[in-house]
């Protein structure tokens, strides 16, 4: 998608996409990681995420990337946090206790600042992007996150001709795809969701699975 795109839904109001809790499966699942407290983990297209949130309750270092600079600036004020705020050639990086967050393109980041985290929590950047980007994502942050990685990836499964994303589905297939060069993506749940999504049921979609990942770098 073109950054325009996702700027315009947050000037708009138009984030339906935001979570007004703490995933319930993140937090069942994050902890089978067996992530050391101090790990460094990267939020992906955070937006203004809780989870971050919850991720640093854990001890956790936290490190979002966002493009837009009023999903930053809502999730600062909007959780009583006042970052302290410099620039470098990445962005804007906002920071408060554990928490960063990067304004600016995710794919500017490079191993420098990706290889630095030994946690990943994707649940709404893959689903986010189209096909064409999809393979492109996974290789630039999965592939220059650091050698021993492990993380949580949650994506959507529903018939793609029955509505246009975003979110996008993603099937298992493709998962394996594009993050087998580098990563193991095994599944670990895999539930029907469409009773508690009326956006999708209006829309006339059929089926809807959210399916939850265990990550880790490939031996």
């Amino acid at each position: 998608m073109e950054a325009e795109f996702w700027l315009e839904r947050w000037r708009d109001g138009r984030t339906h996409f935001h979570q007004h809790r703490v995933t319930p499966l993140l937090q069942k699942y994050w902890p089978t990681l067996g992530l050391p407290k101090d790990s460094r983990v990267l939020v992906p297209l955070a937006g203004k995420s809780l989870d971050m949130l919850w991720l640093a309750e854990q001890g956790h270092r936290v490190l979002g990337a966002e493009l837009s600079q009023l999903a930053v600036e809502q999730f600062f004020s909007e959780n009583n946090l006042q970052p302290a705020i410099q620039n470098s050639v990445y962005g804007s990086h906002y920071v408060a206790g554990n928490i960063e967050i990067i304004c600016g393109d995710i794919f500017k980041l490079d191993a420098a600042i990706l290889s630095t985290c030994s946690g990943v929590y994707d649940r709404a950047a893959l689903v986010a992007l189209p096909t064409a980007m999809r393979a492109q994502y996974a290789q630039h942050v999965y592939g220059q996150l650091a050698n021993d990685y492990r993380g949580v990836l949650i994506t959507l499964d529903y018939p793609q001709e029955q509505m246009d994303g975003p979110p996008f589905s993603v099937q298992d297939e493709e998962v394996q795809s594009i993050y087998s060069a580098h990563s193991e993506a095994a599944i670990i749940d895999r539930r029907d969701i469409l009773d508690k999504e009326p956006k999708f049921l209006e829309r006339g979609v059929s089926r809807l699975d959210t399916v939850v990942y265990k990550l880790q770098r490939r031996a």
